[in-house]
């Protein structure tokens, strides 16, 4: 009985001690990271932007929280179209590239509705710039739901569009979701535990323990009812950041819309390993396009052609001999936004 008591009380005095760790992380002041802004690689267009004609303001509820949402739609509608339902990647917003995807599509006869998560772009929610998956996959399934809703698109043909982070969640969503008529997964991140293990490889093990002294402090001041504890979403190579790998920060200068924040919610850097949406693809039961850029920065390649695999011969790849951000420019756009149109018009 002595030796129970002796390993309870010295259990005891270690929990005391992370407990006693997580306050101090959590309400000692002074712990801020420095801001950085991107420095917009993208020129403004010189003029004021006009939106087109085809797109028309949106909006649902998800749990009392209204979601901003775009819809496009063909200009000569006879029947119910069919609808691509598109949410954008780890702290993108609808104003972030999406537009350029949807045009096509909505040239091509299809509908088309992007939406911003919760807390993000136009839409509601406090704290802003919170990654919360759980969230977000809800907001995906919202999404379905408004667009099933919609008078002039046809409920039995709704695609699910995602790139990036969202590439894994509209696995997820489809998995969860079996009447979802086709997806297409853009370079997408489907295993959160791979990425990090990769992530931290490469910025070296300290980088990777301040990430997580990070995201502790803002988890817990979010127990505590605290404001919220922010880092930057990308960053110069040895900075702090959500991403810290080299040719991430100008990746995203490349595509950043003029209104883009570039900060999130720290508690995202020890929560999205447990994401792993590989585990879920055997559970798919549409058609999948998975887009893989094989030098991809980001999104372990390991973690697509397992999910292919999982898919079987619902699995359609395509492969580019390029990084995470090149599909999302000039040539290697092209490219895949074609190799898009030609899946969505055969499954729809």
């Amino acid at each position: 009985m002595s030796i129970v008591m002796s390993i309870l009380q010295v259990l005891g005095f270690i929990v005391g001690l992370f407990v006693l760790y997580l306050l101090i992380v959590a309400l000692v002041p002074g712990i801020s990271v420095p801001r950085q802004r991107l420095g917009r690689a993208i020129a403004s267009k010189g003029e004021e932007y006009k939106p087109p004609r085809s797109r028309r303001d949106v909006s649902f509820d998800v749990g009392g929280t209204s979601l901003s949402a775009w819809l496009y739609l063909p200009e000569d509608l006879s029947t119910p179209v069919p609808c691509i339902v598109m949410g954008n990647g780890f702290g993108g917003t609808k104003d972030m590239l999406l537009e350029s995807y949807a045009l096509r599509f909505q040239q091509a006869g299809l509908g088309v509705l992007a939406f911003d998560y919760r807390h993000f772009g136009e839409s509601e929610g406090e704290p802003r710039q919170l990654v919360w998956i759980p969230y977000q996959l809800q907001d995906y399934a919202a999404a379905v739901a408004c667009a099933r809703g919609l008078e002039r698109i046809d409920p039995a043909k709704i695609a699910l569009w995602g790139t990036s982070a969202s590439g894994g969640y509209v696995i997820e969503a489809a998995a969860r979701d079996q009447t979802v008529a086709c997806v297409v997964a853009q370079c997408p991140g489907l295993d959160g535990r791979a990425a990090a293990l990769e992530s931290y490889r490469k910025v070296g093990i300290k980088n990777g323990l301040r990430l997580i002294m990070h995201g502790q402090r803002d988890l817990v001041r979010s127990w505590l009812g605290l404001s919220p504890h922010k880092i930057p979403i990308v960053g110069r190579s040895g900075t702090i950041a959500c991403m810290q790998i080299e040719g991430a920060y100008d990746g995203y200068a490349r595509i950043a819309s003029e209104s883009y924040v570039n900060d999130v919610c720290a508690r995202i850097t020890i929560r999205g390993d447990k994401y792993r949406p590989v585990t879920k693809a055997k559970k798919v039961r549409c058609p999948v396009l998975l887009q893989i850029c094989e030098h991809d920065e980001l999104a372990p390649v390991s973690a697509a052609e397992k999910t292919a695999k999982r898919l079987g011969d619902l699995a359609e790849v395509r492969r580019y001999p390029i990084g995470h951000f090149d599909i999302y420019i000039g040539a290697n756009f092209e490219r895949s936004v074609g190799d898009q149109l030609e899946f969505l018009l055969k499954h729809l």
